[in-house]
């Protein structure tokens, strides 16, 4: 079952955030666009790189309005320990949530069974807690930072201009499409 278009769960977690262990529920993430980024586990190979790549963008998120959540179910000790070991870790700025009863990551349903490790998961959720994008990829396939930026361009306009879709590719700044009658077939 997809959960694109369904109301994020109630959860509670530790996380490590900028030099600090902090508690984040599912509402201290209302008000503004967020993004989960599940990754298997901290001390690895691609999660770092991935990592470090929303951190060399998390500025440019922060300006549109979105807050980073990574998640792996790793404790908020751990991350700290990470982030105090790895140069590409240290940079990062945003929060990262620790899941170590599975609880984020069986209500994303990225949870691995029998692993107790998750998925590597993108979700884009939107100001009121709705999923609006998903994308998860296999182990060795790490994830891209512009292109999540793209996504979630794409999902605030079509949050504030109703009617209007954007096509494949769509940039800030292209042409969108008005859905209707006079469309089908002709594009």
């Amino acid at each position: 079952m997809s959960l694109v278009n369904t109301k994020i769960k109630p959860f509670k977690a530790q996380a490590y955030k900028q030099g600090k262990f902090i508690e984040v529920t599912e509402n201290d993430v209302l008000g503004s666009w967020a993004v989960f980024f599940f990754y298997p586990a901290d001390f690895t190979f691609v999660c770092p790189t991935e990592l470090g790549d929303v951190a060399d963008h998390y500025e440019e998120l922060r300006k549109m309005d979105v807050e980073v959540y990574s998640v792996s179910t790793d404790t908020h000790f751990v991350h700290k320990a990470w982030h105090d070991a790895s140069e590409t870790i240290g940079k990062i700025q945003y929060t990262m949530l620790a899941d170590p009863t599975h609880e984020i990551s069986t209500n994303f349903q990225v949870l691995r069974e029998g692993q107790g490790l998750a998925d590597r998961g993108t979700f884009i959720v939107d100001p009121e807690g709705v999923i609006q994008a998903v994308e998860i990829t296999a182990e060795g396939i790490g994830r891209n930072a512009e292109d999540l930026i793209r996504k979630l361009r794409a999902a605030q306009y079509v949050a504030a201009h109703p009617g209007e879709v954007c096509p494949a590719k769509w940039q800030e700044g292209e042409a969108t499409l008005a859905p209707s009658l006079d469309l089908v077939g002709k594009i």
